[in-house]
């Protein structure tokens, strides 16, 4: 067997180690460019305390902008330009600090600002623009999520997105997995349930995609259990209890893991349909992730039952149950997870009508899909579809 496994160059992981950006941030450069994914971090002095830790370590800094929505083809190329305004030099290097769409924003920034083939992220991304190749290496990258969701803060592409043409498509390459990582759970107390929730079931459903892609690798596999027995029991203490320190240090950690899988090991059917949720329903992605979960699961039971039972016997040693069994426990648990913690059953209930089924189906053909283990045609994902209505 023949792979190859990428991943930042370090992470520092635990509660109230924020205290240490200025020194951690020392070993990539003299000045931080910040890129924001959150107004929240500006209005409760995240932001500020970021800039004091590395004022302390003798960096300086300049704050860039703050996103509020996935990012877009414009946001990348505006924020670019103003990078090349304000003259990048030896020393610099990108601050992404927040969810995914913060920290995509810095990695997609990071890269364009040293590729200029193109004064747009457009002609790089994949399937569509130019299919131009990142040839030089991005700027260094300092990664501090403060959702435990996405994983960005530990995958090497930029998910961009665009309303005319709809798409969502990714900036990709092995050099583009950030430098550095820092992760604090701390730092997510202050997320709202609801956003807990889809954040949460979305490092799931990538812990669960990528440990059944075709693509599934030794590695990854072995860090998907661990992080599906931490998020499977904390998702529920997370969102219950914003404060509780366990909850919040589970799904940070099981975020990470999650990063560092689907990096590795690819995702599958729901992945493939959730940005297309998202560009034609306005579905937040995580949201998208967790309704289409139970059914790609389902979808995909034929040929990874022995997978599914694997997943239970690690999370739940305590079962007794027949490899059969124990597949179906794992859909039914993870059901019985969306249920608690509010994510709706139906699409429908989210707007979606049958009207807009087959730009679903057209717009899920993507890199996530290629990942999923069984060929899904057409006619079948508009069943499902049509099923989950």
């Amino acid at each position: 067997m023949n792979y190859d496994f990428f991943s930042p160059s370090q992470i520092s992981f635990g509660w109230g180690r924020f205290e240490e950006l200025g020194s951690l941030a020392g070993s990539l450069g003299t000045r931080g460019l910040i890129i924001s994914g959150s107004r929240s971090l500006e209005s409760n002095g995240v932001i500020e305390k970021l800039k004091r830790q590395l004022i302390r370590s003798n960096i300086t800094s300049e704050f860039i902008t703050t996103i509020s929505h996935e990012p877009e083809v414009a946001d990348v190329d505006q924020t670019t330009n103003i990078l090349h305004h304000m003259g990048i030099r030896a020393g610099d290097f990108l601050i992404g600090i927040g969810g995914g769409s913060g920290i995509d924003l810095a990695k997609a920034c990071a890269a364009m600002v040293t590729n200029q083939e193109s004064d747009t992220v457009l002609d790089y991304l994949e399937g569509v623009g130019r299919g131009l190749k990142l040839t030089q290496p991005p700027l260094p990258m300092l990664a501090i999520p403060t959702t435990a969701g996405t994983g960005s803060e530990a995958t090497k592409n930029a998910v961009i997105s665009s309303h005319a043409p709809p798409f969502k498509k990714s900036l990709r390459a092995d050099q583009m997995i950030p430098d550095l990582v820092l992760c604090d759970p701390q730092l997510a107390c202050s997320v709202p349930p609801d956003i807990t929730a889809r954040t949460g079931m979305d490092a799931i459903t990538q812990l669960l995609e990528s440990y059944i892609s075709c693509r599934a690798q030794p590695i990854p596999q072995a860090l998907c259990l661990q992080g599906l027995k931490l998020a499977v029991s904390g998702i529920t203490e997370a969102v219950e209890d914003g404060t509780s320190r366990s909850g919040r240090e589970n799904m940070a950690q099981a975020a990470l893991l999650s990063g560092l899988a689907l990096a590795n090991s690819g995702l599958g059917m729901a992945h493939g349909v959730a940005p297309a949720l998202g560009i034609h329903c306005q579905i937040p992605h995580g949201l998208a992730c967790a309704v289409m979960l139970p059914a790609t699961l389902q979808a995909n039971i034929s040929v990874r039952q022995k997978e599914y039972a694997e997943i239970t016997h690690f999370i739940a040693p305590e079962l007794s149950l027949s490899e059969a069994e124990a597949a179906h426990w794992l859909i039914e648990r993870i059901q019985s997870l969306n249920d608690r913690i509010k994510i709706p059953r139906h699409l429908s209930e989210l707007g979606v009508t049958q009207s807009q089924i087959p730009d679903l189906v057209a717009s899920s053909r993507g890199n996530s899909m290629s990942g999923n283990p069984r060929e899904i045609s057409d006619a079948e994902l508009t069943q499902i579809l049509e099923d989950l209505l």
